[in-house]
């Protein structure tokens, strides 16, 4: 009753509600009409390609045992933020953790399709994190040279496209090298991803420095604290916690740049998508194709969406 009643309680809201009902009607069913025609076999005979890219099939256990131990870490950290109620999360977590290392696929060249897109993202993030927070601390310090870097490192990435970035790390990173060393496709593509990932993440911490009173830091240094247990201990958790839906928002963002990596030759979904439409068996099947992309990073963005929410609930910043 209260949605119909917010649907059609007045006249104004009945006409629009009609015509937007009539618009999605009409939308769907010709979206439905199209996926009866549409051939999915484009879909079904690639889709392992599509997940693990070049990884030779007798490795897929393996990667199902990674992401299941990475599951498993993430249910144990999350319960030890008592976000959800798990037995020994603590334990979950060492476990979880301890297992997607040792079965984590080598060598990096290997990697493709859905699984570069997690790796390179999910590990950006990690080593991004502590150059952030340094960085947002930096942007805050009293010494100007310190300051004054903090800001040049934040603002110069910040001010240049991703794309170019990851052309600067893979002709550039070559060059700090000894003489023989190659670094993979890969890694030089996580050097980017980290980069960029830590000055947009450096710029989120320091909006939750600035949301903690002073009277924190007061406080803390009253009891004792030295300055650096005073950030461990006191302004470090209310600052993180504060911004925990920006730092959500980003790793999603992340994750659907990494479609990026396509264009220096790595073969995340989206390279692999063009590499299945090269095939011309497959020529005309590009509806299908970005169809069935663009169903893959919703269904991923809208789980780690979630994942965000529970998260926020769990920590009391309220519910979206």
């Amino acid at each position: 009753m209260r949605l119909l009643k917010a649907l059609f309680g007045t006249p104004g809201n009945a006409l629009v509600s009609l015509l937007l009902l009539a618009f999605l009607g009409w939308l769907g069913q010709a979206l439905l009409l199209w996926g009866l025609r549409a051939e999915w076999r484009v879909v079904g005979e690639n889709l392992p390609y599509f997940f693990v890219g070049q990884l030779p099939q007798e490795r897929l256990p393996q990667v199902l045992g990674f992401l299941g131990s990475l599951a498993l870490a993430l249910l144990g950290w999350l319960g030890g933020l008592q976000v959800v109620r798990v037995p020994r999360p603590r334990l979950l977590f060492l476990l979880g953790l301890l297992g997607s290392l040792l079965l984590l696929p080598w060598p990096p060249t290997l990697w493709g399709g859905l699984l570069l897109s997690f790796l390179l993202s999910g590990a950006a993030m990690l080593l991004a994190f502590p150059l952030g927070v340094a960085l947002a601390f930096g942007r805050q310090a009293r010494l100007p040279v310190l300051r004054l870097l903090a800001i040049a490192f934040i603002e110069g990435v910040r001010g240049v496209p991703l794309v170019s970035l990851l052309f600067l790390a893979f002709v550039t990173v070559p060059l700090f090298l000894p003489e023989g060393l190659r670094l993979p496709q890969v890694v030089r593509a996580l050097v980017a991803f980290t980069l960029f990932a830590a000055a947009y993440l450096a710029e989120n911490v320091r909006g939750g420095l600035q949301a903690v009173p002073k009277g924190q830091w007061e406080a803390a240094f009253s009891l004792g604290l030295t300055p650096f247990q005073a950030v461990r201990y006191v302004i470090l958790p209310q600052a993180l916690r504060a911004v925990v839906p920006a730092l959500v928002g980003q790793y999603i963002a992340l994750f659907k740049d990494t479609s990026l990596v396509a264009l220096i030759g790595l073969l995340d979904l989206m390279g692999v998508a063009r590499a299945v439409l090269a095939n011309p068996q497959n020529v005309g099947l590009e509806r299908e194709v970005y169809l069935f992309l663009a169903l893959v990073y919703l269904l991923v963005s809208g789980s780690f969406s979630y994942l965000g929410r529970l998260l926020e609930r769990g920590l009391g910043l309220g519910v979206r």
